[in-house]
């Protein structure tokens, strides 16, 4: 079971954030979502742990979380 995190940075027009969520999940992998200051968050699966950053999740946590994931995907 992979530990997958995923920032997204702006919006998730055509949905390939929320799909490879999806397929992520279903694999067994721990998804979390990071959005950044002034994204959308897109319509996600159950069992996804969604933060935002700064309000949820300090600059030094997300580097920890960077470093703690097996891997790490920008959108």
């Amino acid at each position: 079971m992979a530990q997958a995190l995923h920032l997204i940075k702006g919006d998730d027009p055509g949905g390939l954030a929320a799909a490879t969520v999806a397929r992520q999940l279903a694999a067994g992998d721990t998804v979390t979502v990071v959005a950044l200051h002034g994204a959308v968050i897109p319509s996600l699966p159950a069992g996804t742990v969604v933060r935002r950053v700064p309000e949820d999740l300090s600059w030094d946590a997300l580097l920890q979380a960077v470093f703690q994931a097996d891997q790490v995907i920008t959108w």
